[in-house]
């Protein structure tokens, strides 16, 4: 079997939780989950779920950083900084059109199986931080971390703006914080992790 049909296996499995098996899980996270089929139909969907990634449950979150770190370790060796700060801008541009477009069709306005902003925000991190393998995964811990636990003033952005633009700002903050605790750790750390 493919590669990318073990990856359409793993996306449709996660697509049978039953409702049932979200109870205790916070309203925003009780959405209708789109179909393989309706995300797979049109390109602005397939980026914004992360190519699949965001239809695994729980955690579409953590899957779609997942996904965006393999694909930056696939992709970025050798590309220019220049380069990946113009990409990493229309990513973001395009995220902030693409989301709302999206939500918009889902009619939820931050509809958790999006996961664009999770690969933009993360792939900000990876251009910042050492190129390490420790590194890069203690950057996704704390990436994550901040991520999902929103400390302020995460938290309150993403209550006070809505759309798409909403939808990408708070994970940017996420990236934020976790590239200063990465300055402090690269700084006051042990260098031999942080070459």
């Amino acid at each position: 079997m493919t590669v990318l049909g073990s990856w359409f296996n793993l996306c449709r499995k996660a697509l049978t939780i039953s409702e049932n098996d979200m109870t205790g899980v916070s309203s925003r996270h009780r959405t209708t989950w789109p179909s393989l089929r309706w995300v797979f139909s049109d390109p602005g969907r397939i980026l914004m779920f992360g190519f699949g990634s965001g239809l695994i449950r729980p955690g579409s979150g953590t899957w779609g950083t997942l996904l965006a770190w393999l694909l930056w370790c696939l992709v970025s060796p050798g590309v220019n900084n220049l380069a990946i700060g113009i990409f990493l801008f229309l990513c973001f541009v395009y995220g902030c059109w693409a989301a709302q477009r999206v939500s918009q069709s889902l009619g939820v306005q931050d509809h958790v199986g999006i996961v664009w902003d999770e690969f933009v925000a993360f792939w900000l991190v990876l251009w910042l931080v050492p190129g390490s393998l420790v590194a890069q995964s203690i950057a996704f811990v704390l990436f994550r971390i901040f991520d999902t636990v929103k400390p302020p003033p995460i938290r309150q952005v993403d209550a006070r703006f809505k759309g798409g633009i909403g939808l990408m700002a708070d994970d940017l903050l996420a990236a934020a914080y976790t590239l200063i605790v990465m300055a402090l750790l690269v700084r006051f750390g042990p260098a031999m992790y942080f070459k």
